[in-house]
């Protein structure tokens, strides 16, 4: 028993570091992938999106071969029953998957036009659409601390957005312009990532299939859908120079930490809790912030974004607090 809970509290922290390690290498790598000068094409961010989703499916299939024993035979079994065999189900998951392989492209849009701290603060957004979704599809109640911290977090993000004298300087080298591109994909991408994390749950919640499963599914619309984005998109540009046009060790890092992370998120909700995950990403935000001002030095911080961004550090925090007297009550 006590091997156990010391087991699932290493793994806790184990897939929460890995996940501050992977949401903010991700940011900065994508951040600067897309910025660096090179000779040459630059590559399609359309291409990376579809092979971190094959990547995904790959090591997913490894993980039931993992679970099935190493038993080839078994592991054809149950993708063949849990994939093949049950169309609706998998139909089910065309929807979240073809918003987040939207999303995913929208990430590439949005660090291609904000630096990497003002993103990872702003795309906290994502909580609030992902309460305000869960409410109205989940039917969650939402204590009044949770309500709070929305309040909270909208505030921080408001000023980390908030226009400076610093940027004005900036603006010369991107245009304002530039700014409110990566601005809306961020919010289109809050929305996406809020609906889609819902749905997801209600599904996961609804049957009993393991997470690698579903994650399979995911990502076998995923690619497809991201296909169709690479001909929509690029099908001028990949008939030129081919589908790994400008594809270098930066943009493979790039893919695997994508691929990584939508199994790290998934190995987080299955072993940790929002206020675990909250945590994570608020030390993934200071990382990025850090990093972005010292190596990348696409960023100034100025006192209003630090206060907006202790605003949505603060505010993660509260969403993830429960007030509730812990087994003990009369101590209260």
């Amino acid at each position: 028993e006590k091997n156990n809970q010391e087991m699932s509290t290493n793994l806790k922290y184990l897939s929460l570091s890995i996940l501050v390690f992977q949401t903010t290498s991700l940011v900065l790598t994508m951040r600067y992938s897309r910025t660096l000068k090179e000779e040459g094409p630059r590559y399609l961010s359309s291409t990376a999106v579809v092979l971190a989703e094959l990547l995904k499916i790959l090591t997913c299939i490894l993980l039931v071969y993992k679970d099935s024993k190493c038993n080839l035979r078994a592991l054809n079994r149950v993708l063949h029953d849990e994939i093949l065999n049950k169309p609706m189900e998998t139909l089910k998951l065309a929807i979240p998957s073809g918003i987040y392989t939207l999303q995913n492209n929208l990430l590439y849009v949005a660090l291609s036009n904000l630096d990497a701290a003002t993103y990872q603060v702003t795309y906290q957004l994502k909580i609030l659409t992902t309460a305000l979704f869960s409410v109205s599809m989940l039917s969650k109640k939402l204590g009044v601390y949770q309500w709070l911290s929305l309040v909270i977090l909208m505030t921080g993000v408001a000023f980390v957005q908030w226009p400076s004298d610093s940027q004005a300087t900036a603006a010369k080298e991107h245009s304002a312009g530039s700014q409110f591109v990566g601005l809306m994909a961020v919010l289109i991408a809050c929305f996406s990532s809020g609906f889609a994390g819902v749905y997801f749950e209600k599904i996961l919640k609804e049957t009993k299939q393991s997470v690698w499963i579903r994650n399979i599914q995911l990502g076998f619309f995923g690619s497809i859908f991201g296909l169709m984005g690479v001909y929509i998109y690029d099908g001028e540009q990949l008939s030129k120079n081919g589908f790994f046009q400008g594809y270098n060790q930066l943009t493979w890092i790039v893919v695997v930490l994508q691929a990584l992370g939508g199994l790290v998120v998934a190995a987080v909700i299955k072993y940790a809790d929002n206020i675990l995950k909250g945590f994570a990403t608020s030390l993934s935000i200071i990382l990025s912030t850090l990093i972005s001002y010292f190596w990348l030095q696409d960023f100034v911080p100025t006192s209003v974004f630090f206060f907006g961004a202790i605003l949505v550090i603060a505010a993660t925090f509260l969403y993830g607090y429960d007030p509730k007297p812990a087994g003990n009550p009369i101590k209260a």
